[in-house]
């Protein structure tokens, strides 16, 4: 997963880096309420915050959990 920033200018989203991606590859865009559309070089997380210990955990569980095989499962 790559994380672009870009702006729209009306018609297509512009990028505001040059991105190395295919011709027709699949994109997922967030639309952000913020009026800066000037990148601060900051990582992604400045736009999402951060991820509490307890939350942390719960998904670190929830994976472990995925990573067993239930006996009767196959």
């Amino acid at each position: 997963m790559e994380i672009i920033q870009a702006y729209y200018n009306g018609s297509v989203f512009v990028p505001l880096n040059p991105v190395n991606v295919r011709l027709n590859q699949s994109a997922i865009i967030t639309i952000l309420d913020t009026d800066n559309t000037t990148p601060s070089g900051n990582h992604y997380s400045e736009f999402f915050g951060t991820l509490s210990a307890e939350s942390y955990s719960e998904i670190i569980e929830a994976l472990n959990d995925t990573e067993t095989v239930d006996e009767n499962e196959w």
